[in-house]
């Protein structure tokens, strides 16, 4: 592990720690400490990176954090972080080329800045847009899949690849970005013209409906579970009777039921024990598993 990171740390310009406290980089508040964290600079540190990690030690690939759950323990292996440096936006005509690093919400603004529409479903997404990409987020009736033209990847042997929008295989919360062991660094994506004003209406619009039904005050990963075939994850819950149900310091949220927040120093046990009642008491009462949406690491589920 140390030689590893010694290496890590004299090839590249990027951020290399040792024994990093993970929580603060997601969005849960959650996790202990990994091994070694990284944040390459541009796209030949991230290939360097891979080469240098190789098969000698276990390595995960995060964004904003937004929709992962860290165990306690921590991870054994290097997390490698595409962020602030694969940050950027581009603008020609309808066509916006971003950056993975770069957030979802300020795309979206750009985009209205601009009198694009298309974005309007991502405005209130925290995530970014390499993590949007590879999951095919959505809200709102919307989702990734509607708005991306072309993705540029870059695979664990460090080779490049452009993908088109059919050939990412977008499915609901996944894409061939999971499927093949990929890393996103930009994507191009292809909007409409519209009207300013409508355009921010309805940002706002949406962004008061998540003030209003969001528990936006605490830390969490957004939606828990997927939505399954049959009906919606949060009705599911609540008219199970688990709406505010509380195991130390998760909380089912008494707000909205699809989501488990963080609400008193939460542990990622505590997180994982909240889920394992949920999801067991969904299915004893309706006969439908619920999968997660968060992504568990460190942990099995």
């Amino acid at each position: 592990m140390i030689r590893v990171y010694d290496e890590l740390k004299q090839s590249l310009n990027g951020n290399v720690y040792i024994n990093y406290p993970i929580k603060d980089n997601t969005y849960f508040k959650i996790g202990g400490e990994v091994d070694i964290f990284v944040e390459p600079s541009n796209e030949e540190e991230l290939a360097e990176t891979l080469s240098i990690i190789g098969d000698r030690i276990s390595f995960y690939i995060i964004g904003n954090g937004t929709n992962l759950l860290f165990s306690d323990r921590g991870y054994r292996g290097v997390i490698i972080k595409i962020g602030d440096f694969f940050n950027g936006i581009n603008v020609e005509g309808k066509k916006l080329t971003v950056g993975a690093g770069t957030l979802l919400s300020l795309t979206a603004k750009n985009a209205a800045d601009k009198a694009l529409k298309g974005m309007e479903f991502a405005s209130g997404i925290p995530g970014y847009v390499g993590g949007a990409v590879a999951m095919n987020a959505g809200a709102y009736g919307g989702e990734m899949v509607n708005i991306v033209k072309t993705v540029r990847c870059m695979d664990y042997q460090g080779q490049v690849f452009n993908f088109t929008n059919e050939e990412m295989e977008f499915e609901y919360r996944n894409s061939r970005v999971f499927r093949n062991n990929l890393i996103v660094l930009s994507a191009e994506l292809e909007l409409e013209n519209g009207d300013k004003k409508e355009i921010y209406d309805r940002i706002n619009h949406l962004a008061e409906r998540r003030r209003a039904n969001q528990p936006l005050d605490k830390p969490s990963a957004g939606s828990t579970f997927k939505r399954p075939i049959e009906g919606f994850a949060a009705k599911l819950i609540e008219d199970s009777g688990l709406k505010g149900l509380r195991y130390r310091g998760a909380m089912v949220s008494d707000k909205h039921s699809g989501f488990v927040i963080n609400d008193n120093n939460a542990k990622a046990d505590d997180v994982l024990s909240l889920m394992r009642i949920v999801r067991e008491t969904v299915y004893q009462k309706f006969g439908i598993t619920l999968e997660p949406e968060v992504k568990i690491i460190g942990e099995e589920f």
